[in-house]
């Protein structure tokens, strides 16, 4: 049985065009640093091309990894958050959930490049959730809650904590993705 995370195939193509929306917008932070490193620019390039049914799943599973390895060839925070961006756009091929991750990588991202982090981060977020169509919101609403579910990038580990994790819940939030409540009887 699949991951809840993971999406029907059409779904991951349509929220792999926002997930590469959100991260190009922050392309520039790593591009400053390393102008001569296109993997994050493929990587945005290679999901949108995948959400244009371009690209197949398989070919895609393979080169996910590509752009996160920029992460390390930069020194600045929020150069290395904006290949993770990438990184996590070119992962929707994989698994939907990853969609988030690239929301919440950019997110961290503009925080960390600005003087006012939070309040980057709160317009970020806001920029993000007036960029979904009611489309990729009905795809997203069907990834459960951060946190839930271990099969996957939302469930244990980078994603549920700092601000990765409050961009992630602040998202389900608004989109209307509520945990579920254990029964305490």
């Amino acid at each position: 049985m699949p991951s809840p995370q993971a999406l029907s195939e059409s779904d991951r193509r349509l929220v792999a065009a926002w997930a590469a929306d959100c991260a190009e917008r922050v392309l520039a932070v790593f591009e400053t640093e390393a102008p001569t490193d296109d993997r994050p620019r493929d990587a945005i390039a290679r999901a949108r091309a995948f959400s244009r049914g371009e690209l197949d799943v398989a070919g895609e599973i393979g080169r996910r990894l590509v752009a996160g390895r920029a992460a390390h060839s930069v020194t600045s925070p929020a150069a290395a958050a904006a290949a993770r961006a990438a990184a996590q756009a070119a992962g929707v091929a994989h698994m939907g959930a990853h969609a988030l991750g690239a929301a919440a990588y950019a997110a961290k991202a503009v925080g960390l490049a600005a003087t006012d982090s939070s309040a980057a981060v709160a317009d970020e977020i806001a920029w993000q959730l007036e960029h979904m169509t009611a489309p990729v919101k009905a795809a997203l609403r069907q990834l459960p809650p951060l946190g839930e579910d271990p099969a996957g990038p939302l469930g244990p580990g980078l994603l549920t904590s700092g601000i990765l994790g409050s961009t992630i819940h602040s998202i389900q939030s608004a989109i209307g993705v509520t945990p579920v409540q254990e029964d305490r009887q």
